[in-house]
């Protein structure tokens, strides 16, 4: 009996310190963006003279566990890492003018996150897309670039990402992430519309239909749907 009691107070003990991992994670990863990110623009230059801050935070997220079955913290986790990882990738090779500048940033570059040797290709197609029918996630997964929705200068957090989530899924849709010309009935999207249209168009909706959903003003009438250049650029400040 005493030895099953020992087993339980460890098996406790190790869960309590997961969860205090993750916890911390979040609260450093929060302070990090709020002290780096300005107006979706990221300081490179700064974060590149002093990598301590990013450095401790990864290192926390290599240690951290998290589970499908918990999915508000297993999403806020990974959009956080994933994000992170795009902010180290860039440091690595700065200074730069495009992520993809650097050979195999988005699939062979490899990060330690949650006990996985991870590519910011597979955090985004296998862990999220791959799990869950969000395309939400195309609005807060931020590739370094300045065509990427504009990253905030906050962590996603399990108690708010949801509302996060749809923000910036409004602010994209009704901003720069799409050029209307209501006269016309013409509308020119982000090309991440394009590249993960199956994406927008679940259970038999229109890409149009999705947009709608989120749009102050709606697209109204049969307006025809283009896609203007992706900006490769570095979001740099």
């Amino acid at each position: 009996m005493k030895k099953q009691f020992i087993i339980v107070f460890v098996i406790l003990i190790s869960f309590e310190g997961i969860a205090q991992d993750l916890d911390t994670f979040f609260k450093k990863a929060d302070a990090f963006f709020e002290g780096n990110v300005s107006d979706g623009r990221v300081a490179y230059s700064k974060i590149h003279s002093n990598q301590e801050s990013l450095n401790e935070i990864l290192k926390i997220a290599e240690g951290v566990s998290v589970l499908k079955s918990d999915a508000i913290d297993y999403k806020a986790f990974w959009i956080n890492a994933y994000n992170l990882s795009v902010i180290k990738g860039i440091v690595d090779n700065y200074p730069t003018n495009s992520p993809l500048d650097n050979k195999g940033f988005f699939d062979e570059t490899t990060y330690s996150l949650a006990g996985k040797t991870i590519t910011l290709n597979d955090i985004e197609h296998k862990l999220l897309r791959g799990q869950f029918n969000d395309p939400r996630f195309h609005f807060v997964l931020v590739c370094g670039a300045v065509g990427c929705p504009p990253l905030i200068n906050k962590a996603y957090l399990p108690n708010t990402l949801n509302n996060q989530l749809e923000e910036q899924t409004k602010l994209a849709l009704n901003g720069s992430f799409l050029k209307v010309n209501a006269k016309k009935k013409r509308v020119q999207a982000s090309q991440i519309m394009e590249w993960y249209k199956e994406d927008f168009t679940m259970n038999g909706m229109s890409e149009i239909d999705f947009i709608n959903q989120y749009r102050i003003e709606k697209l109204e009438g049969k307006y025809k749907l283009s896609y203007f250049p992706y900006d490769w650029k570095v979001n740099k400040q």
